[in-house]
């Protein structure tokens, strides 16, 4: 017997270990991940992990009126996705985590119903869209009001009040590695 129980803890230690290192599986940011990395991540999927999601607008720095979660944090939309569907998988959702449906309707403040919908992500989950595109936070955006991941590699953007995606180029452009 304590042969086996000394067996499962060495199994437990190896399972742990081996899960670690997939979760910080490779990936270029644009969906694409390492072959070791399916499409599960552990990355935060929200800035609200239970209950209903919100959604409203705040008129941030030179981009006027854009939509912003619950926190106040600008919400943005990527160029490589499409209508219904997030390709920001494994290391990409490191640095954009998706703003996820939550429980229920989502509260809005200043977003038109008629614009909100979910997409169903290749883990099952369920993420915000406004407009069909899937909606990600940016990580490197602390708090509120700021809009860091706008213009990112030229193919993330933060979303007018009208769902629409606002092209303008910040002012200072940063590092360009957020993606």
């Amino acid at each position: 017997m304590k042969r086996l129980s000394s067996a499962m803890s060495v199994m437990g230690v190896v399972v742990l270990g081996l899960s670690g290192l997939t979760a910080c599986g490779g990936g270029d940011g644009y969906g694409s991940s390492s072959s070791s990395s399916s499409g599960s991540s552990s990355a935060p999927a929200s800035s609200q992990a239970a209950g209903a999601t919100k959604l409203a607008t705040a008129d941030v720095g030179d981009l006027g009126k854009i939509v912003v979660d619950g926190n106040g944090r600008t919400v943005y939309v990527f160029d490589k996705d499409s209508a219904g569907k997030s390709n920001c998988e494994g290391g990409c959702l490191d640095k954009w985590p998706v703003v996820a449906a939550g429980d229920g309707t989502p509260q809005l403040d200043g977003v038109d119903a008629s614009l909100v919908s979910t997409v169903t992500r290749s883990d099952g989950t369920k993420q915000l869209a406004l407009n069909g595109l899937p909606l990600y936070l940016f990580a490197s955006d602390s708090k509120s009001g700021e809009a860091k991941g706008q213009a990112v590699g030229g193919v993330w953007w933060v979303v007018g009040a009208d769902g629409k995606k606002i092209t303008t180029q910040p002012g200072d452009s940063g590092d360009g590695n957020g993606y």
